[in-house]
């Protein structure tokens, strides 16, 4: 199969398209033909070995996490899904930015989403939605996300809305009009958000969710009013000091399977800032280390 691959943790420069052994489905997996894929900061990170003392891979590697396609091999075990349908999910750490590659965890693409859509979707949307489940209820609730204009920040945006909760997000003034859009009420990141807050959200800010991890983490429990308010997907380093939990992104086909179903009633659309070719991974790689990214950078086969 053609596959993206690194031989040496490095750079964008290490990424090469090359032939690479078709993978074959274990007890309880499914190989797809990949018809998109995304790329997510933890795919970068493991690229140029910043994570590798936690997170390390065997290369060479196949970069990506999530992706979607059409089924065309299960594993044994594997009864609920067809030869031929349309699917979405998440992997290993690595293996999904190519022709093929394996599923541990999916769900059935929804009528409404592209293919590129749907690739967008698996690691946001498990992220986002770990984390607002860990906040518990949100009907009728204030929810406070931080950095609300990522891949992760406007799915919680988006299915936060869906389950109730009244969303104030944080952005840059240039992605004001995008969150409005998703049915977030934006305010500007940064020093003097309690104040900006005050005007937004008189009765206060019942839950935050932290999808930044811009070293807000305090503030954001002064604007809650308590470590038990708020969830961070991304500050692992300053969460435990302070007593916020952490929801960490997890394989759950049950968490795909309510995106997907969100999806279907249009509630949730997985959002796309620029799509590229397989051939031209480095650049998508590039962008995604750049930052500032509104929703997801999609790779296409």
């Amino acid at each position: 199969m053609r596959a993206a691959r690194y031989h040496e943790y490095g750079s964008t420069d290490t990424l090469i398209i090359e032939q690479a052994p078709d993978p074959t489905p274990g007890s309880g997996e499914i190989r797809i033909r990949v018809t998109a894929a995304s790329v997510n900061p933890v795919d970068w990170k493991v690229r140029n070995g910043s994570v590798r003392d936690f997170l390390p891979v065997d290369l060479p590697a196949i970069p990506g996490r999530d992706a979607a396609g059409v089924v065309d091999q299960v594993g044994a075990g594997v009864d609920s899904v067809s030869i031929g349908e349309r699917v979405f999910g998440l992997g290993g750490v690595t293996g999904a930015s190519a022709e093929l590659a394996i599923l541990s965890a999916w769900a059935p693409s929804p009528a409404r989403w592209s293919d590129n859509e749907a690739a967008a979707a698996g690691l946001a949307s498990v992220t986002a939605l770990g984390g607002l489940k860990t906040l518990g209820p949100l009907e009728g609730r204030t929810l406070l996300i931080e950095g609300a204009a990522g891949g992760v920040g406007g799915a919680a945006v988006e299915i936060a809305r869906a389950l109730g909760a009244t969303v104030i997000g944080t952005a840059s003034e240039r992605n004001h009009a995008y969150l409005t859009s998703l049915g977030a009420v934006p305010v500007t990141y940064g020093a003097g958000l309690s104040e900006r807050l005050a005007g937004l959200a008189p009765n206060g800010i019942d839950l935050v969710l932290d999808v930044a991890a811009s070293g807000s983490l305090p503030d954001l429990v002064e604007i809650a009013g308590g470590p038990d308010r708020v969830v961070t997907v991304a500050d692992h380093m300053n969460a435990a000091a302070l007593g916020v939990r952490v929801a960490n992104a997890v394989n759950d086909p049950t968490l795909l399977a309510e995106a997907a179903h969100l999806g279907a009633e249009g509630r949730y659309v997985p959002r796309i800032e620029k799509l590229y070719p397989l051939e031209e991974i480095p650049k998508a790689h590039a962008a995604s280390e750049h930052g500032h990214v509104r929703g997801k950078i999609v790779v296409t086969l």
